[in-house]
């Protein structure tokens, strides 16, 4: 379960990197796709980080 956590945790960090930067991308060229990608990623990112704090608080 240690191995599924920690791999967990790293795709969380990762979608979160990727949102700010998407979203830092598309402010500084002035492209409105590249903020909606890091809106889209940063949805996901909550919705994984609520999960993950859920699954943690069942085991």
């Amino acid at each position: 379960m240690d191995k599924w956590r920690s791999t967990y945790v790293k795709l969380v960090v990762l979608e979160l990197v990727l949102s700010v930067v998407f979203f830092a991308l598309g402010h500084y060229i002035g492209n409105a796709y590249f903020r909606g990608v890091g809106v889209g990623l940063l949805i996901a990112w909550v919705t994984g980080a609520l999960a993950y704090f859920i699954v943690k608080r069942r085991v």
